[in-house]
């Protein structure tokens, strides 16, 4: 018994050293983050060692603000907000797309209707929108809708409408318009 309570202090001893001396992690510990949500701050602080802080909402099972490696794809937040719940729908978004440090990442829900109903019935994600989706923005026609997604693909997302203002034709007072059926 006595035997057994030694070896329970001796690990507790050594839980709580590794809790107080966060530089005694194993080797290459440094890229492994943990699944936990960004907390405190609500992720304000701006990552310093080249980490995005991503916000994952909608039909996922764990959604939250995550802080993730740099070069880290949509696929990986969802999967770190503990992938798609039972109502998710997954290919409505951009798995392949890069994240941006203050991104968005929303998954909806699967329904019964087509992207361009949906898109109808609120905001649409600029991470998932195809060409129809964003004609039936007032505004939007061919044109501009092909240059949104150009956009978005070469940048490998969108982080916020007010980047839509680098595209050629599109102003402030368009983003502002914009920004009442748009989501990053």
């Amino acid at each position: 018994m006595a035997v057994f309570a030694a070896i329970g202090v001796a690990v507790l001893l050594l839980g709580i050293r590794a809790v107080r001396e966060p530089g005694a992690e194993p080797p290459g510990a440094g890229a492994t983050l943990g699944s936990e949500p960004v907390g405190g701050d609500g992720g304000a602080a701006a990552p310093t060692n080249g980490d995005v802080v991503v916000h994952v909402a909608g039909a996922v099972s764990d959604p939250g603000v995550y802080r993730l490696p740099a070069g880290s794809r949509v696929a990986d937040a969802v999967e770190r907000a503990g992938g798609p719940s039972g109502r998710g729908d997954p290919d409505a978004v951009n798995l392949a797309a890069r994240l941006a440090d203050g991104q968005q990442v929303v998954v909806p829900s699967r329904s019964g209707t087509t992207g361009t109903a949906a898109a109808e019935d609120g905001p649409i994600s600029l991470g998932s929108a195809d060409q129809a989706d964003l004609e039936t923005i007032d505004g939007i026609g061919p044109v501009t809708a092909a240059d949104i997604i150009a956009f978005r693909d070469e940048r490998g997302g969108i982080a916020s409408i007010e980047e839509l203002d680098e595209i050629p034709g599109i102003g402030p007072a368009t983003i502002e318009s914009l920004g009442e059926r748009l989501q990053p």
